[in-house]
């Protein structure tokens, strides 16, 4: 091949750590990739002619005179039509047994969107789960974090909002995900006939741990081409953002960097918001909508991972286990979405607001009943309808296993104000209750 001979091949190390060695060269660009004695590098840092590369696959049995093979460029996507309905690694490489993807390819991991090109996003994103479409609204350009226990069903209900979702395209971006995991992804967009508009980036227990970092780039890159070129609403699930963080700290403790905040690199904040912040609502129609599950270690919400990742997105949904119905819900207290007035009760339906205020004020009302009996207080009969309401509530919309479109869960809602309360107890405003109200 001519381009071998303009390839820069070195075969010094001058030192090697467990994920990196360094040798001097020059002409290297920063993220540029290489191979050292066949496995794949990066460049991680430059220091005058020093260069820093990190081995993907670890450096066992690397000697120092192995061969190093500068590529000349960083990692990359070939982005087209055919990236729809496949599965591919994190280098961008299909293992869905299918063929490579023809297009243009692609440098991952550019620079998010210059806000003068953004629009204020308007459009509803509907997932069909009541206790976001009812409660936390999601809107076209916003990025929000699912923050859940290790146990609890997060990639099941990442998959009922994939095969739900109103959109055009949906990119999974999987990290650290265990084969039964990955299969059950696989089995289930196969099974449903939902393909073509599935995107899938898998990084496996198996595979190393550092892969993972390139796996939300390559999932952005691929979504960055549909909403810019092709003017499509986008949405990116990635699961699971802590994994992501681990193999971040993996790395800078590999190079000896002085860890931060729960053994985190100093840099996690940034690391977070240069993936968060590629959401973005498009002036002419395009979107990109990110949803990412950050998992709680022992419900630690103070953790720097979860820490940081509220200060960037704006709001988080909650999972918790509802043990008056046994089922996982969205929990209403703790989950926000601090983008749903722009289309709660524009793009829905105009009682949306005063109904999802009053069902969780009810709920609350029920919290406090709950506190009541626990403590062993005689309870009101508002106090009973209250908590008779709260398990209804939390089984027929909060559940994460609830199907329904916006308009059938506020039909839903009325019907349960009618059975348990009086329209004056509700305390919605006149018209909607005459409009609304199940006689």
């Amino acid at each position: 091949m001519a381009t071998e001979a303009f390839k820069k091949i070195y075969t010094k190390i001058n030192s090697i750590t467990k994920a990196t060695c360094s040798l001097n060269a020059s002409g290297v660009g920063y993220d540029e990739l290489a191979t050292v004695n066949g496995k794949l590098a990066q460049v991680v840092k430059i220091m005058g002619d020093e260069v820093t590369l990190q081995v993907f696959e670890g450096t066992g049995g690397i000697p120092t005179n192995a061969e190093v093979v500068f590529l000349g460029k960083a990692p990359s996507l070939k982005v087209s039509d055919q990236l729809a309905g496949r599965f591919f690694n994190a280098y961008g490489d299909p293992i869905d047994g299918g063929p490579a993807v023809e297009g243009t390819e692609v440098e991952i991991g550019g620079p998010s969107v210059n806000p003068v090109r953004r629009k204020q996003p308007s459009e509803l994103i509907a997932t069909g789960i009541a206790g976001i479409d009812l409660n936390n609204t999601l809107v076209t350009g916003q990025k929000i974090p699912f923050f859940a226990d290790p146990d609890q069903p997060y990639n099941q209900v990442m998959a009922n909002v994939a095969m739900r979702a109103e959109t055009d395209k949906i990119i999974l971006g999987g990290m650290g995900m265990t084969n039964d995991d990955y299969l059950y992804f696989k089995n289930l967009f196969s099974n449903a006939g939902a393909l073509d508009r599935i995107i899938c980036f898998m990084n496996t227990t198996e595979d190393p741990a550092v892969e993972r970092l390139l796996i939300p780039d390559m999932a952005l890159t691929a979504a960055e081409y549909f909403a810019v070129e092709k003017n499509q609403k986008v949405l990116v699930l990635l699961t699971d953002m802590t994994m992501y963080a681990d193999a971040l700290s993996i790395v800078s403790n590999r190079m000896d960097q002085i860890p931060s905040k729960d053994s985190m690199p100093g840099s996690l904040y940034s690391d977070l918001a240069k993936i968060y912040e590629k959401a973005v609502q498009f002036p002419s129609g395009g979107s990109i909508t990110i949803i990412a599950v950050t998992t709680l270690s022992g419900g630690d919400i103070t953790h720097a991972v979860p820490d940081n990742t509220g200060y960037i997105t704006e709001g988080q949904l909650f999972l918790r286990r509802d043990s008056d119905i046994g089922k996982v819900v969205v929990d209403p207290f703790r989950s926000l979405s601090r983008l749903k007035q722009l289309v709660a009760g524009k793009k829905t339906r105009k009682d949306h607001p005063q109904v999802m205020n009053a069902a969780v004020r009810l709920y609350a009302d029920a919290a406090n009943a709950k506190t009541k009996l626990e403590n062993g207080f005689d309870l009101t009969d508002y106090d009973k309808r209250t908590l008779a309401f709260a398990k209804d509530y939390s089984d027929k919309l909060l559940a994460i296993d609830v199907n329904l479109n916006t308009t059938e869960m506020l039909d839903v809602t009325w019907k349960l104000f009618s059975t348990y309360f009086k329209p004056e107890e509700v305390n919605i405003r006149k018209e909607f209750v005459d409009a609304h109200w199940v006689k």
